[in-house]
């Protein structure tokens, strides 16, 4: 790695605070990903990713500000990377998915708040996510309740906060109201860059964002084969960094990497032996680098085969049209696009529990694991109406509740592998 601390500096970084983090993810990256036995080799770019996250990335960023290109941060699949890319930008997800500075964050905060949220706190007071302070415009969105007041927050603590005001009903309503925010998002966009948004441009960022989208569906495709020819650790890897690589090296890398995933199923190599149990997970976003639950599923006999998550096919199943021939054209296909995503935060949700069914029988899982974090309402109290009705249809299902830290590990070890002795019957 070279040496960025000049730069880390220069953004404000407690430098060693920051490397005290990168030392302690290093090591639990070792431990995780690179001990994994059967590994493809097209994992190693993005092994390189991980290891140069906070350096080479946060160089081309600000790089690309020198040429006069904006970095546009933020927290949620609810943020059209289209519309950032339409105006020359780059997008890229904050941090928030280590247990990093709680106390900090516990500050300013309630105790009793997800860790998602905390985390992104802890990470932005305690200097150490050069993504965040190498923004020009940071986006929040009205989700759930912590995040909506904890925005009002972060206002004084960023260079520029903008919120998307989001419904909570799919209804016309409800549209119209997604289009009124992101026509004003467009208008922010336009003042912030300089740039206006053309029919060329947008059509250009629906296309990149597309191919992107078209390469991660590729490769999700390719876990339906049994074995498994990639381990759902490296999958969901995969599915964070969409996040922050640049795009289009992002989608030639796993294009190059399901090529030699479809030659491992002709040969029918695979991460576990065939016929293992899979199961698929369900729920809250497991942003970087939150891997605990993954981890303990896949060195407790089971194989990941889907994840029904932002951090998954919710943020990637659909792909935004291209029909039409003028600007605005475009952006209602992106807010048709947007507005299917089956987020917890609206009622009702049908549509995200027949999501599930459907890739339960897709990916030819066993049972699924409904993932919640701590304090996340949304998604915990959608839980038990979720369980309720996959184990009516006789789907096993097993609901967790657990947050960033380690303490829970060896109850959720017992609870994980009963689950899937439970499967294997």
């Amino acid at each position: 790695m070279s040496d960025y601390k000049q730069m880390w500096s220069e953004l404000g970084l407690d430098l060693n605070a920051h490397d005290a983090l990168l030392s302690v993810l290093s090591e639990a990256y070792q431990n995780i990903f690179l001990a994994q036995k059967m590994r493809p080799q097209g994992m190693k770019y993005f092994d390189f990713v991980m290891s140069e996250v906070h350096g080479l990335r946060i160089k081309e960023l600000m790089d690309a500000k020198a040429e006069g290109r904006i970095v546009v941060g933020s927290y949620c699949v609810f943020v059209p990377e289209e519309l950032i890319l339409a105006v020359d930008g780059i997008s890229v997800g904050l941090c928030a998915g280590a247990e990093f500075n709680f106390e900090g964050a516990e500050q300013v905060l309630p105790r009793n708040l997800c860790a998602l949220i905390k985390s992104a706190f802890g990470f932005k007071l305690g200097r150490v996510c050069p993504y965040i302070e190498a923004c020009d415009l940071v986006v929040g969105e009205n989700t759930c309740d912590g995040k909506k007041k904890a925005y009002e927050v972060l206002s004084p603590m960023v260079k520029d906060l903008y919120i998307i005001d989001l419904p909570q009903m799919k209804t016309d309503t409800g549209k119209m109201l997604l289009k009124g925010e992101y026509l004003k998002f467009i208008t922010k966009l336009e003042e912030i860059s300089g740039k206006k948004i053309t029919y060329e441009s947008l059509k250009k960022g629906i296309d990149i964002v597309n191919a992107k989208r078209k390469a991660v569906l590729r490769l999700q495709e390719l876990r339906k084969a049994d074995p498994p020819p990639i381990s759902g650790l490296d999958a969901l890897l995969i599915n964070q960094v969409f996040f922050y690589d640049d795009p289009v090296r992002f989608t030639n890398s796993v294009n190059a990497l399901c090529d030699e995933l479809e030659e491992r199923i002709k040969k029918g190599e695979g991460v576990s032996p065939e016929g293992a149990v899979r199961v698929m997970i369900s729920g809250c976003p497991m942003a970087v680098p939150n891997w605990k639950v993954p981890y303990i599923v896949e060195t407790s006999g089971a194989t990941i085969v889907g994840e029904e998550s932002c951090v998954g096919e919710r943020g990637t199943q659909w792909l935004t049209e291209t029909k039409g021939t003028t600007v605005s054209e475009l952006i209602d296909n992106i807010i048709d696009r947007y507005f299917k995503i089956d987020c917890a935060i609206f009622t009702p949700n049908p549509s995200r529990l027949e999501h599930i069914k459907e890739m339960f029988k897709k990916y030819n899982a066993k049972g699924v694991i409904h993932y919640n974090l701590q304090f996340c309402q949304p998604y915990i109290i959608e839980s038990g109406l979720v369980e309720s009705n996959l184990e009516g249809n006789g789907i096993p299902t097993l609901r967790l509740e657990t947050d960033y830290s380690q303490e829970d590990t060896g109850q959720l070890k017992t609870r994980i592998e009963a689950f899937i002795e439970r499967i294997k019957g």
